[in-house]
């Protein structure tokens, strides 16, 4: 019913990721090399034919639109009150940061994560202070002693958590967050949850948003969620906070609008209620093409490359690959990967931590490229 066989040609498009030379193949940043969902085209094409685009806001039927998705898919209940529209998960990290701590505080992460975490802290005065993850035996999991003592320096106003986490697909359960919120609370700092991967949760048990904890423990927390992931929305800039405490959600909002990154363009309203509203049956079958995807990658690596480790949980579409046994940092790794085969990955240690040791790709892709993909790896890593 759905195509996942056919990529769309953006090359020498303005795709970021597709920016490339003719023979090169980009499985680095994070968007899909497949068509979004029927339904958020035929709302953006719908909005077109109107041919007139002035200013607009959100009503309720945004607001309404997230709430019911995270009802119905996640069953978490978000009030539409908590709720304040952003143009990008980013944007809004930034503008929380800068809202919420001050210059010179430390903004807590966990290494290795994202690489933008570290731009919204730096960029904006502050010090980005981690607690890094524990890798043990192909696993990541939290340095509990290290995050509490970390949490409880004076200079720690702001954690920023990715979950579920990336680069390592790692879902954090109920009692993982709740120990987390709870470390927060009790040194006064506020828990800035990104759960723009959440909706991709390929195997096992579904994500725990963090708004959805126990109302005491939610009431010090702001979570960010966006269709852009899930969808293949990224260039919609439509992302959603929410907030369950009063006044945390008015210096939000007031931050966010402050900043401008409070503001839609003109697709962002009917694509998102689309997204949210009819696309749920698209979602489902790409979650299963994506874990087939995840399957031929694990299975590929292990048949073909014994030295590479998969050491990712089973949430987004990018897999975390350990090549610490070639002796070789990732930066290394991957210009050799790109100058043999024109295979472009992530260099892992962007995320810090223990990334040195780790490169990311991204398997959103129909299988065909995704084979081509792994051969081009596996001649970028011959010995």
């Amino acid at each position: 019913m759905f195509d996942f066989t056919h990529a769309p040609q953006r090359r020498h498009s303005d795709s970021i990721k597709w920016h490339v030379q003719d023979d090169e193949l980009p499985m680095w940043i994070a968007d899909m090399d497949f068509q979004t969902a029927p339904a958020i085209v035929s709302a953006m094409q719908r909005k077109l034919e109107l041919g007139a685009f002035g200013y607009e806001e959100p009503q309720a039927d945004y607001f309404g639109a997230v709430a019911q998705w995270y009802q119905h898919v996640h069953h978490a209940t978000a009030d539409p009150e908590w709720m304040t529209f952003t143009t990008g998960v980013i944007p809004a990290i930034s503008a929380i940061v800068r809202r919420i701590s001050h210059i010179g505080d430390n903004v807590l992460v966990q290494a290795p994560v994202y690489n933008m975490f570290y731009h919204s802290i730096e960029n904006n005065g502050r010090h980005v202070l981690s607690s890094d993850l524990v890798y043990t035996k192909g696993q990541y999991a939290v340095d509990w002693a290290d995050l509490e003592q970390k949490l409880a320096e004076p200079l720690t106003t702001l954690m920023i958590l990715c979950n579920p986490h990336n680069p390592i697909g790692r879902v954090w359960t109920r009692a993982e967050l709740t120990r987390i919120a709870t470390l927060c609370q009790q040194h006064h700092v506020v828990l800035l949850s990104d759960e723009i991967h959440g909706d991709l949760v390929l195997n096992g048990p579904d994500y725990t948003p963090v708004f959805s904890l126990d109302a005491e423990l939610a009431q010090t927390t702001i979570t960010l969620v966006s269709p852009s992931k899930t969808f293949n929305v990224a260039a919609l800039h439509a992302a959603t906070a929410i907030v369950p405490n009063t006044n945390l959600h008015a210096s939000v909002d007031r931050g966010l609008n402050s900043d401008e990154v409070a503001e839609p363009n003109l697709l962002a309203i009917p694509g998102t209620i689309a997204a949210y509203t009819k696309g749920e049956e698209w979602l489902q079958a790409l979650k299963q093409q994506l874990w087939r995807n995840h399957q031929l990658v694990t299975e590929f690596v292990a048949r073909e490359l014994p030295s590479v480790h998969v050491a990712s949980g089973p949430a987004t579409y990018l897999i975390w690959l350990d090549i610490s046994s070639y002796g070789k940092s990732a930066t290394e790794l991957t210009q050799q990967i790109r100058e043999r085969s024109g295979l472009i990955l992530s260099d892992g240690s962007e995320y810090r931590g223990n990334g040195s040791h780790f490169l990311r790709l991204n398997f959103a892709c129909p299988e065909a490229m995704l084979k081509d993909g792994l051969q081009r790896l596996k001649k970028g890593l011959a010995e």
